[in-house]
Parts: C-alpha cells; sequence; structure tokens
C-alpha cells in the first residue's frame, strides 16, 4: 500500500458528509458530533499494525512502534468551529493516517523509529472559549483551575462536558507522559490566510506561531441624554474607546456599550484587543503602544480606562533545522517554496513550548477563508500537502535516526 493522496481528499469528503450540515462543519469538541467523528475515525485503524488510545486529556493518540522508540509525532484536530470548514484540522489527522498507513507498508509494520499520530482534543475552544486545551495538558502548561468553571451559552461547565465524555479534569497532568521518547512533531495545515494564494504558490513553510497579548479594556464615562448633552460636555466612553491605533495584526473584536439605548450617551465601553507578532519585541511595543493611545483617547473624552489581562501567549518560532527540512520537502513536490509565520494558534505551538523540535506546513486556502462554510483548497493542492507531508515525514526520520 503505497501513499495515496486521493484517498485522504475522499476520506475528507465523506468526514464532511458525516459531520456537517447546510451551515458547515458541526464538529464541536465535548459534543456528539465530535464523538461521532472519532468513532468515524476509529475505523480507518482497522487492520493496521497500530495501538490506539485516549489520554488524560482526551487527545487520540494512534501508534506504530517502531525499531527504535524515538518517536516521530504526527498531528491535527477533527474538532471545529461551529459551521466551520471541512479542511480545518481534519485534513492535518487525516494526511497523518495516510503518511503512517505508508510506513506501516513499506516497513511492514516496524518503520525504522516509531510514528504516532495525535488528534488532539479541543484545539478550537468553540464551546468553551479555551483553545489548545489537549495539547495544553500535554505539554503541562495546562490551567485546570481557570478552566474547569468555563461555562457554555447554555450555562454548562467544561468540567461537566469534559466528565460526560469520559475526561476528568484533575487527571490532566497524566497527559504528559505522552511526551516520552517524542524527538520530532510535524504538522500540516491549511494557511487560513491569503498569502499563499496571492503569490500562487500550493504550499508553505511556517516560521513559528506569533505571539498574542489578548485584553479587556473598559472605558468609564458618564451617561448622560443624547439630545440634551452638547458634545464638548459629554464624557463619552464610547468615543474614548473609537481612538485609532497601529494597523499591525491587531483586532478589536468585540465592543459592548451601556447603558446600550440610543438615547443616553455611552456611560460605560467594554472592548477586546488581540494583538499579534512573531517578534516578542514588537508585541511587546505593540501593547505599550496601545495602552498609551487608550490612556490618551480616554483623557480627551474625559474618561478613564482599565486594561485586563484575557490571556497571552509567548512567540514561538519553529525549530530551525526542521524548517529546512520543511523547505525542502515543499521544493521537492511544489517546486518552490515561502517561509510565513501563522497568525492563528495551532497545537504545533503547545508541542513546542515543551521542548520538542517542532515544525508546521501550510497548504494554500482559496480566498484565505476558514472558520467558514465555503472553505477550501483545490484538491490537486490538497494531494500535493500530503505528499509533501510524506516527503517531510521521511526526511524527519533520517535526522532523528542521524542525531540518536
Amino acid at each position: 500500500m503505497s501513499l495515496n493522496p486521493k484517498r485522504t481528499v475522499a476520506e475528507l469528503k465523506e468526514l464532511r458528509e458525516l459531520t456537517a450540515d447546510e451551515n458547515g462543519a458541526q464538529r464541536v469538541a465535548w459534543t456528539d458530533v465530535w464523538q461521532k467523528a472519532r468513532k468515524w475515525f476509529a475505523t480507518k485503524l482497522v487492520g493496521l499494525p497500530i495501538e490506539h488510545h485516549y489520554d488524560a486529556a482526551g487527545n487520540n493518540w494512534v501508534t506504530l512502534r517502531g525499531a527504535s522508540e524515538k518517536t516521530l509525532l504526527i498531528g491535527g484536530h477533527l474538532d471545529s468551529v461551529p459551521n466551520g470548514g471541512w479542511l480545518d484540522g481534519s485534513l492535518n489527522v487525516l494526511a497523518g493516517l495516510e503518511v503512517l498507513r505508508r510506513f506501516a507498508t513499506e516497513f511492514k509494520g516496524k518503520p525504522p523509529v516509531t510514528i504516532r499520530l495525535v488528534d488532539w482534543a479541543d484545539e478550537e475552544g468553540a464551546r468553551f472559549g479555551r483553545s489548545l486545551l489537549g495539547s495544553s495538558a500535554f505539554a503541562g502548561t495546562h490551567s485546570i483551575a481557570a478552566d474547569r468553571v468555563r461555562t457554555d451559552k447554555d450555562g454548562v461547565t467544561m468540567e461537566d462536558a469534559l466528565r460526560r465524555c469520559g475526561v476528568h479534569m484533575d487527571h490532566f497532568p497524566e497527559a504528559e507522559k505522552e511526551r516520552a521518547n517524542a524527538a520530532a512533531y510535524i504538522e500540516l495545515h491549511i494557511e487560513q490566510g491569503p498569502v499563499l494564494e496571492k503569490l500562487g504558490l500550493p504550499l508553505g513553510v511556517v516560521l513559528g506561531t506569533k505571539g498574542v497579548e489578548r485584553h479587556a479594556i473598559t472605558f468609564h464615562g458618564q451617561e448622560a441624554h443624547s439630545g440634551a448633552t452638547p458634545m464638548k460636555q459629554r464624557k463619552d466612553a464610547l468615543a474614548a474607546a473609537a481612538g485609532k491605533h497601529s494597523d499591525a495584526v491587531c483586532t478589536m473584536g468585540s465592543l459592548k456599550t451601556f447603558p446600550g439605548i440610543v438615547t443616553a450617551v455611552v456611560g460605560r465601553c467594554e472592548a477586546t484587543l488581540d494583538q499579534r507578532d512573531l517578534d516578542a519585541k514588537v508585541l511587546a511595543q505593540m501593547y505599550r503602544e496601545a495602552q498609551d493611545a487608550s490612556k490618551r483617547f480616554a483623557s480627551e473624552e474625559k474618561c478613564t480606562v482599565e486594561w485586563s489581562r484575557i490571556w497571552s501567549i509567548e512567540p514561538i518560532p519553529f525549530y530551525t533545522h526542521l524548517v529546512e527540512l520543511c523547505d525542502q520537502a515543499v521544493r521537492e513536490i511544489s517546486g518552490s517554496s515561502h517561509r510565513l509565520p501563522s497568525g492563528p494558534l495551532h497545537d504545533a505551538a503547545e508541542v513546542s513550548r515543551a521542548g520538542i523540535p517542532t515544525v508546521m506546513m501550510f497548504v494554500q486556502s482559496l480566498g484565505g477563508i476558514s472558520h467558514n462554510k465555503i472553505e477550501d483548497t483545490r484538491e490537486e493542492h490538497l494531494e500535493m500537502s500530503v505528499a509533501a507531508l510524506d516527503r517531510l515525514a521521511t526526511k524527519t526520520v533520517d535526522w532523528i535516526l542521524k542525531a540518536n
């Protein structure tokens, strides 16, 4: 059984048929549809010379034992956002499965090193707002106390939802033992952005994931009648929030005003700010500049401002030698390559934080669209990405053997 990228595309379509509706993919973690997707995936393992288990954080592991205990990890995630796309996360898993099949066949069930495929639990954080949940447990960067009390839109706690799926949050630290003998981690992903398409390239090499500073910003003004209060005498919290900031990778993702009626000047405005960059110094400068600007805007409107951190993660540059190997693999399959950072976060960042040499590969996204039912990639590019991931896996195995 040689590598068959067309089978990966067919399996992606099969998964879409099983777990999507007219609005898109519905494989939200810790739901029945997600569990259905995982049961379907288990059927694809029948007949392979593998071991299969779930760890203490719900991560789904498929292990092909090799002549050496040194291990190549290949990862992805089957969960999606609500009304999501057919490729985000699932391409990684099913392409990884195809690579594992090829190793199993070529080496008659005993490759030179151990190959492990992992379907991470709850990469998206769509239901409870906590992304990279399973991989953070693996890496030892979990935040159990804060996470267990998170609730979904129906008031269900994360702890209860996970328990329903057989996962107990107190046992998360046990997932760290899965790191044993891990020598490298590789991951394929759709780009989720427009860069590769604009360059006319099918594949790209990921330099690392951008750091994130995510804050809640609250401007306090004074409520007053909107018709009777002159503009110059207002303490308008929304006007304070409307000041301009740098056009770097920054997003004011939500804005809430209080009391929220058309006849009242805004007394309180709550905003969220998401800032990202691959350079820690640049990210820190962006954060300082945003704070300074918010204080200036507040002062101009005779308001006050408060900042509180929601979440942050440092920039994660990927392992230099694996970036080189990935570049070689991409060039050999597609004829050219481009190196770029990832704005979205991925499980690969948590694996890298655990000290495991890591790299990612991107495949072009049509229109740069993701987290949407129209998310798409040309089938010939999907097939090329499977071949390139396989080529990278071979190169990485050779590197592991030489290094040990």
